[in-house]
């Protein structure tokens, strides 16, 4: 089992600035699984798209270069990366030289490919790109401005429920801009954006939004949250498909967007106007 205390998350740290890849963190996923009844396999697939804003290095003539990362971590790998030791390790590009960005693409593969038990896709965004890269807001119907009554600000599946008795059949989309849950080390807020998109009986809305607003005070990975969702409402509503994704807000240059899916179809890397 992963001790978080060694990790770099809650210390005060020294920021390097010397490539070194021993500073990425790695987090097994196995014990937060077996907490929701998936040692012996789980029911989706997946990925955890990761958006590295701050990402600089020296050209061989040490002239400073910039890009946007986007690393695509399968959700098969036996581990995470913690996001603190991303930070950290990204940093430490800044006075390293590299012989192309090419070279610095390979760099991030490998070694996340190594932190993560399992090959990471990396693609780097030059300054000619940015103005390309996809943004938008979530698809579907918002549930955030239903009139609902809050009390439970800790993961409630019992908030689960079908439309009602005989509830027919659907396919939907919905979302909530409310989430928020806290880092499991330092206690800091993680708000998101979260999309539900199913198909089977009727989900009551009203039951849904007060489900994923009651994640407000739960310490957990982003990662792990997103699987709680899916295994809650997999187990309560017993939807014949179901994808769930998250968008969270950057922290230190970096957001995490975690999709579980029942299928295989690859998300959207779509940056919302919070990120």
């Amino acid at each position: 089992m992963t001790d978080l205390g060694a990790s770099p998350l809650g210390h005060a740290t020294s920021y390097a600035d010397e490539y070194d890849p021993r500073l990425l963190f790695p987090v097994d996923r196995a014990p937060q699984r077996e907490e929701l009844g998936f040692a012996a396999g789980w029911p989706f697939h997946g990925v955890d798209l990761w958006n590295a804003y701050e990402l600089s290095w020296l050209d061989p003539d040490g002239k400073p270069q910039i890009a946007i990362a986007t690393l695509a971590v399968p959700a098969a790998s036996p581990r995470i990366v913690e996001s603190k030791s991303v930070k950290l390790y990204l940093t430490a590009f800044n006075q390293t030289r590299f012989a192309s960005a090419a070279a610095v693409e390979a760099t991030l593969a490998r070694d996340f490919s190594t932190a993560a038990g399992a090959g990471v896709d990396v693609a780097l965004t030059g300054p000619e790109g940015f103005a390309a890269l996809p943004h938008g807001e979530p698809e579907g119907v918002c549930l955030d401005a239903l009139p609902v009554a809050c009390d439970r600000y800790v993961p409630d599946p019992d908030a689960l429920a079908p439309a009602g008795p005989a509830a027919q059949p659907v396919a939907e989309t919905l979302f909530t801009r409310l989430f928020r849950s806290v880092c499991p080390v330092t206690g800091q807020p993680d708000y998101a954006s979260v999309g539900i998109d199913y198909e089977g009986p009727a989900i009551d809305h009203a039951g849904l939004l007060r489900y994923l607003v009651s994640f407000r005070r739960h310490p957990g990975f982003h990662e792990h949250c997103v699987e709680r969702i899916f295994a809650d409402i997999w187990r309560r509503c017993a939807p014949q498909a179901l994808s769930v994704s998250a968008r969270f807000t950057r922290r230190g240059g970096v957001d995490i967007n975690p999709f579980r899916s029942s299928g295989d179809r690859p998300p959207p890397n779509v940056r919302t106007a919070r990120q």
